[in-house]
C-alpha cells in the first residue's frame, strides 16, 4: 500500500484554515471584494510570521459570511482530505466566523455545515466531526459565548470543544468557565498549547482536564511532562509541517514527533491550516517516512492511536478501526 493511499485519521484541522486560496480569491470576486493583499504573485497566501498569519487568516474567514459559504467551503475541504486518503476528520468550528458567536445564527451555519459533511460522507467516504473552537486572543468573555454555542448545540456532530488563536495572549486558567460548561454539557476537551509556549503552557492545558493538546511538541523539553503525558495516555495532535512552516523547529528531522512517540506518548498526525503551510496529508506522511524511516506499521498504529482518541461515538470508532485494519 502506497502512503497516499492508506487510511488516515486527522484530528486537528481548522475549517477556515483548509480554505484553498483559490477558493477565497472566487469568493472574494463574487461578493466584489478585493483580498489581493494577503496573497502572493503565485496566488498562495502570504505571511511572515504568525502574527501576520493571524491576520491573513482572519481576513481570509471575513469572506466566509453566510452558512451557503461554510457549506461550500466543507464540501471543498472534505473531498480534498479524501483524496489524500483521510477517512475521518475532526474540523474546528469557530462561532466567531459563524454568526459572530450569536445561538440562533451559530445553528443555522452548524445546520449547513452537517448537511456538506453528511453529503461528503455519503459520496466520498469520508466522516466529520465538529470541535467548537474559542479564539484565545479575542478573550475570555467571547469565549463563553462560543461555548454557549458549542453547549447549545452539544451532540452526535458537535462532539467537542477547544481552543486555538494566539497561546501567547492571556493565561488558559483564564478560559476555566468555558471548559467547565463544555464538559458540563458532555462535550471532550482539546487546547492549543506547546506550540509557540513551552512546557508550562502544556501544564497549564492538562489542568483544565483535557484529553488532547493541539501540538504540544514542547513538552519534549520537559521529561517529566512527557512522562506524565505517557503515563496519564494524553493524546498530542500534532502537526509537523504546521511547525516547521512557521518555524519552531528547522526541519522534519529536528522535529520532536518520533521522541515523543518514542516515549510512549499518544501521538496522530495533522496538517492544521494546509494551504498555509503547503501540505496535505499524503506530504505530511510522505516527510515523516523520509524524516524517521517510518514504515507502513508505524503509520498505521498511528492511525489507530488516532481512533482511539478521536471525539467520537464508539460505534464509529470501531467503524474507523476496521477500514484501517482492512
Amino acid at each position: 500500500m502506497t502512503l497516499a493511499a492508506m487510511p488516515k485519521i486527522e484530528l486537528h484541522l481548522h475549517l477556515e484554515g483548509a480554505a484553498p486560496p483559490a477558493f477565497i480569491r472566487g469568493l472574494a470576486q463574487e461578493k466584489g471584494v478585493d483580498l489581493s493583499r494577503i496573497f502572493d504573485e503565485r496566488g498562495r497566501y502570504s505571511y511572515k510570521g504568525f502574527r501576520e498569519f493571524l491576520r491573513v487568516y482572519e481576513a481570509a474567514a471575513g469572506i466566509l459570511r453566510t452558512p451557503e459559504d461554510f457549506a461550500r467551503l466543507t464540501r471543498v475541504v472534505l473531498s480534498e482530505s479524501a483524496a489524500h486518503g483521510v477517512i475521518y476528520t475532526e474540523m474546528f468550528l469557530s462561532p466567531d466566523f459563524c454568526g459572530g458567536r450569536d445561538v440562533a445564527a451559530w445553528r443555522e451555519y452548524l445546520h449547513a455545515i452537517r448537511e456538506a459533511a453528511a453529503a461528503a460522507d455519503r459520496e466520498e467516504g469520508i466522516a466529520m466531526r465538529g470541535i467548537v473552537t474559542c479564539i484565545r486572543h479575542f478573550g475570555p468573555e467571547k469565549a463563553r459565548q462560543a461555548a454557549l454555542c458549542a453547549a447549545e448545540t452539544a451532540g452526535d456532530f458537535v462532539t467537542g470543544f477547544g481552543i486555538a488563536g494566539d497561546e501567547r495572549m492571556g493565561a488558559l486558567r483564564d478560559f476555566a468557565w468555558s471548559f467547565d460548561l463544555a464538559r458540563e454539557a458532555g462535550l471532550r476537551l482539546t487546547a492549543h498549547a506547546g506550540e509557540w509556549e513551552g512546557p508550562s503552557s502544556v501544564r497549564d492545558a492538562v489542568a483544565l482536564g483535557v484529553a488532547r493538546i493541539g501540538h504540544g511538541v514542547r513538552a519534549i523539553e520537559d521529561p517529566a511532562l512527557v512522562d506524565r503525558l505517557a503515563e496519564d495516555g494524553i493524546t498530542l495532535e500534532v502537526c509537523p509541517g504546521s511547525n516547521v512552516a512557521l518555524g519552531i523547529y528547522g526541519s522534519f528531522r529536528e522535529h520532536p514527533v518520533e521522541r515523543l512517540r518514542a516515549a510512549g506518548v499518544p501521538v496522530t498526525i495533522s496538517t492544521d491550516d494546509p494551504p498555509f503551510f503547503h501540505t496535505d496529508m499524503a506530504r505530511e506522511y510522505d516527510q515523516l517516512a523520509e524524516a524517521f524511516e517510518w514504515d507502513d506499521e508505524i503509520f498505521l498504529e498511528i492511525a489507530r492511536t488516532s481512533a482511539r482518541a478521536a471525539f467520537c461515538d464508539d460505534a464509529t470508532r470501531e467503524k474507523l478501526l476496521k477500514r484501517i485494519t482492512a
